[in-house]
């Protein structure tokens, strides 16, 4: 049995082969929300993760520092990045259509044993079905970063922003209970809205989960467009400017509320 997730990959891939062959030089240098990053750059990075795992070695270590680097897993991204940095936007798509199309091949060759293989994944150990559900996510971030960057929005709707929406969902327990530290008891009813949205709520019992039902009486309820919620939660904005931009709607505790909001942010 294929699966469900290649089909997610194989989307969300061509649409970054879509935007790509839509775009000039110029636009391709443009900067992005990523410190330091291109448009050009959001690509290679994917390029870089997809050669990684195609078993290629990695170029060497850049002569220089990026001070936008903060961690161990951009310091592992920044070689490849550097590396395509000369090229042309259009020699780094093809570089992506033929990196991606391989790594395709492989995954559709899989059996059932190696997508349940135990390894290192960017959330800790987990089966290699795991990883590319990480990888799925992460190509779409930064689908929209490019976008962004770009003014042309799209690809916020269908499979892959169903998922996105769903992987960014299952985050919410370790943004409610362990970085905004809502107290025992407590609930936050998520309310996101627009071409992609769903309601649902996380529940403080010792720990803090996702609920199977919604709450009659939530302690907070944060409404907010799918956009907002996408760029919250992966870092892309600052929460500060968008509480005071009103971007997010706060019903309940205001000050439980504010929290949540100023620590949405889960990606590494």
């Amino acid at each position: 049995m294929s699966e469900p997730i290649i089909g997610v990959l194989e989307e969300v891939w061509g649409q970054l082969e879509a935007l790509g062959e839509q775009l000039d030089e110029a636009q391709w240098k443009l900067p992005t929300d990523c410190p330091g990053w291109s448009v050009q750059d959001n690509l290679a990075h994917i390029i870089g993760t997809e050669l990684a795992l195609l078993g290629e070695p990695g170029p060497p270590e850049p002569d220089k520092e990026f001070p936008y680097v903060k961690n161990v897993v951009g310091q592992l991204n920044e070689p490849w990045i550097e590396s395509m940095r000369s090229m042309s936007g259009e020699e780094v798509l093809e570089k992506f259509k033929d990196a991606t199309k391989r790594r395709l091949d492989v995954l559709k060759a899989m059996d059932a044993d190696e997508w349940d293989k135990l390894g290192w994944t960017p959330a800790g150990e987990g089966p290699y079905r795991e990883f590319m559900n990480i990888r799925a996510l992460d190509s779409w971030v930064h689908l929209q970063d490019m976008r962004r960057a770009l003014g042309l929005p799209g690809d916020q709707s269908g499979p892959v922003a169903d998922h996105a929406l769903g992987r960014m969902k299952m985050a919410m327990g370790f943004v409610v209970g362990k970085k905004a530290a809502a107290p025992d008891g407590s609930t936050i009813v998520f309310e996101v809205t627009g071409p992609t949205a769903d309601t649902f709520a996380v529940g403080v019992d010792g720990r803090a989960a996702l609920l199977d039902d919604l709450p009659g009486d939530p302690t907070v309820t944060l409404r907010m467009d799918f956009e907002t919620y996408a760029v919250l939660g992966c870092g892309r904005r600052d929460p500060a400017a968008a509480l005071s931009a009103g971007e997010v709607e706060i019903n309940g505790d205001r000050e439980l509320g504010e929290s949540v909001v100023r620590n949405l942010n889960f990606m590494i």
